[in-house]
């Protein structure tokens, strides 16, 4: 038996005792959690900063303290969402009572990405810890230190039969996939996703894919124009780019573009000053091979605004690309950098057209005032989530769930939803044993079984 398959057979021998069923003891294990995340965060903040050139803002901001109020919200509610959920019991089934019970899936295996490593393992950890599951996390090799932490946290808060963290590369997740876990968690590229949705078939394992996609965002001539340059400049620039949900691409009206364009140039130097490769809190691309895929990327042609870049740093300039077109490479995959471009359009119609090119995003923006238009877009547009005159987050909001559709993903998390993901939802009937209804035995009496079956739609 390999090392990894051992850790699996503990984990499933200590979730049979029902230790992990006591809400109370969940909620034990989020707080000490917690309290060990304070202990260390400065040394995650230096992990991210070793990482991803993210500065401490920043990896607060978009990392750990999304995990602090993840934790503090199941804090809140985790016991109300462990209860039974009574449900409306028809006429038909008189004399009983319905519900629903959230039940874990048992041993959960959640591997997740190098952009956001802290806040994308952490997560959905707490989400499927506070479902009562064991865990096998595997960190990505492409932001070491950060994994390394993250063990380091993880070997302090759990024993090994509750959380273990297991490092490696490729062929570490590969033998991974190929064990019997109970449910699947991954965030990743669409290409890994594939493979990660294949094995879950080949051996009946439900799963979650949080994958990604080229994210629209549309900007028309009634939308307030300063505004929006400031919060796409924000978004799409944050995490030097790589972010999943970043708005990968501009739909422009063609009559506001010159405008809006003066707007985008004004904010990237406000937000990022005239030479944004010294700007200490401007965070770095991940690796050399990723570094020189942006690059190719970009078409000097068309650059507006940044352009510049520094190999020894893996630092590339907030880049906006102009008069893009769907041929261009920079439109033949997701950005996933530092890269903007701007297509343009006439008419409404044009802009859902592009859009309705490329495979469903994992988010949509639209910058506008325009009411019927906004509804429009909302309602005809398949994506995963996103925002109005705002971008990037709706992530942040642990009421709604995050996640995909279509390429861009299945299944979400955060909150509730993220309970709900990493339960199983059993329905029950309790009946009762003092009255037992004749018309479901033979001889039938159809018609009495009609009559109430009309009585229980009413």
């Amino acid at each position: 038996m390999s090392d990894l398959n051992l850790i699996l057979e503990k984990q499933r021998t200590y979730f049979k005792t029902g230790s992990t069923l006591d809400i109370k003891e969940r909620i034990k294990k989020l707080k000490k959690l917690y309290q060990i995340i304070d202990k260390y965060e400065e040394e995650i903040s230096a992990a991210l900063k070793t990482d991803l050139g993210k500065c401490q803002f920043e990896s607060y901001m978009s990392e750990i303290g999304l995990v602090k109020s993840e934790i503090t919200y199941f804090i809140k509610h985790g016991r109300s969402f462990a209860k039974k959920r009574r449900v409306h019991t028809p006429l038909s089934q008189f004399y009983s009572k319905s519900y629903v019970l959230p039940s874990p899936f048992g041993n959960t295996l959640i591997i997740s990405p190098w952009n956001y490593p802290f806040l994308l393992s952490i997560e959905p950890l707490v989400d499927a810890l506070i479902a009562g599951n064991t865990v096998i996390l595997k960190p990505s090799e492409y932001s070491p230190n950060t994994s390394a932490i993250i063990k380091k946290i993880i070997a302090e808060t759990f024993s090994p039969d509750e959380v273990e963290v297991v490092l490696g590369d490729a062929s570490v997740a590969t033998e991974l996939l190929n064990l019997k876990f109970d449910f699947i968690f991954f965030t990743g590229s669409q290409n890994v996703g594939q493979i990660v949705l294949k094995s879950t078939v080949n051996n009946l394992i439900p799963c979650v894919l949080e994958l990604g996609g080229k994210s629209p965002c549309i900007i028309d001539k009634t939308a307030n124009l300063k505004l929006a340059a400031r919060r796409i400049v924000f978004g799409k620039f944050l995490n030097c780019g790589q972010t999943c949900v970043a708005p990968d691409y501009l739909l422009c009206q063609e009559d506001i573009r010159n405008e809006f364009v003066t707007y985008l140039k004004e904010e990237v130097i406000k937000q990022f000053s005239p030479e944004p490769l010294k700007n200490k809190d401007y965070g770095k691309i991940i690796s050399l091979k990723h570094f020189k895929r942006l690059l190719n990327l970009i078409d000097e042609k068309k650059v507006i605004i940044g352009g510049s870049y520094d190999e020894e740093t893996l630092k590339i300039e907030p880049t906006v690309l102009q008069d893009v077109t769907l041929e261009d490479k920079v439109m033949q995959e997701e950005i996933f950098g530092p890269i903007l471009p701007i297509i343009t359009f006439k008419t409404y119609d044009e802009a859902f057209d592009i859009i309705s090119k490329h495979p469903t995003p994992l988010a949509f923006y639209i910058f506008s005032n325009d009411k019927k238009i906004i509804d429009h877009a909302l309602s005809h547009v398949s994506f995963g989530g996103g925002c109005v005159n705002d971008v990037v987050i709706h992530l942040a909001n642990s009421e709604m769930g995050f996640g995909g559709v279509g390429t861009s993903g299945m299944g979400s998390y955060h909150g509730k939803t993220g309970f709900d993901t990493f339960s199983h939802l059993k329905s029950i009937v309790d009946k009762k044993q003092i009255i037992d209804l004749p018309m479901r035995y033979q001889p039938y009496k159809s018609n009495l079984f009609k009559k109430l079956i009309r009585t229980s739609l009413h």
